[in-house]
């Protein structure tokens, strides 16, 4: 994962570098070991950095906390959806959205486009783990919104089944990221469909990754949050594909998409402004391969990234709707 995306990154300084920018980059393997950060820190070999690139695990990225905060040298962590409050840094540059910002994003579509007067909202909430960190935040989203849909709450679909309203628009938020969980549940949401039910499913973010049955997702009118998708038709995507292979003799991967963004995004930043380039990330947008880049500024939480998709499986592909 670091090496798909350091990859990336570097072709990101690169393609900065051909447009007559300047830059050194000093690159370090901290074999996802906290010693070996103390070492960087002690040696100084990060004492003179500009910006702070990883690490991309949030173990490395909570030990160089302390050193980022006493030395006023911004961090940014390129891969991990770990909410920033856990890292407690202001000078921290959160690339992935966590899992509050996907919420907001459901939330604000469901609460923008259907009517409360005949729509049923249900969470299905299995209880694990994974599905607690997504059910929590959304609980908590409809319970403060001004429009009050008709809630349940149910631990599946099954016991959904026995407590239907008749004639109602059911918009169902499944939070569980567990596929031997949300195969069975989809596939009893089908058997409500073809029944007469009227349907719209919301998934985890995970789900994209996980490889359901489409005419199923499909059938369920079926949308996800997420902070990544690669239109490989794009000029730009297809430009970047190129250069990565004759470079790495390999096809580019998710971690290399967003590497290369975050590369590029900086390393025009910084040239841009110097060492004042903080005070203009929060204006300066940028629209990058694998998703966009619109930060906003936290005091104790430091500089997060709101850019977030929705996005809909229509016509046997995962389609931008919002």
């Amino acid at each position: 994962m670091a090496i798909d995306f350091y990859q990336g990154f570097k072709l990101g300084i690169d393609s900065a570098a051909e447009q007559g920018l300047s830059f050194k980059l000093n690159v370090y393997d901290s074999r996802d070991n906290n010693s070996q950060i103390e070492g960087l820190i002690k040696n100084g070999g990060l004492s003179n950095s500009n910006l702070i690139v990883g690490p991309v695990y949030p173990a490395g990225l909570k030990y160089i906390k302390d050193y980022s905060v006493a030395q006023g040298i911004p961090v940014v962590n390129p891969l991990a959806a770990t909410h920033p409050e856990e890292f407690n840094n202001p000078n921290l540059i959160s690339i992935v959205n966590n899992i509050d910002l996907h919420v907001e994003k459901l939330g604000f579509y469901i609460t923008k486009h259907y009517n409360p007067e005949n729509t049923v909202l249900v969470l299905i909430d299995s209880k694990d783990a994974g599905s607690k960190l997504l059910s929590a935040p959304v609980k908590a989203y409809f319970e403060s919104s001004k429009k009050k849909f008709t809630f349940q709450e149910f631990a599946s679909v099954f016991t959904m089944e026995l407590n239907l309203i008749k004639n109602k628009k059911y918009v169902i938020i499944v939070t569980s990221p567990d596929r031997k969980f949300v195969i069975p549940t989809i596939d009893k949401l089908v058997k409500l469909k073809n029944a007469g039910l009227d349907i719209d499913l919301y998934g985890h973010p995970d789900w994209i990754k996980q490889n359901y049955n489409i005419d199923k997702l499909q059938a369920l009118n079926t949308a996800v949050t997420s902070s990544y998708k690669v239109d490989y038709k794009n000029n730009h995507v297809i430009s970047f594909i190129k250069k990565y292979r004759a470079a790495y003799s390999f096809e580019p991967g998710e971690y290399s998409f967003k590497g290369f963004d975050i590369g590029f995004y900086f390393a025009q930043l910084i040239s841009k402004h110097g060492k004042d380039y903080l005070k203009y990330i929060t204006e300066e947008k940028y629209k990058g391969l694998h998703n966009n880049f619109s930060f906003y500024h936290d005091e104790k939480l430091g500089y997060i990234n709101t850019s977030l998709m929705l996005l809909r499986y229509q016509d046997f592909s995962l389609n931008l709707i919002e």
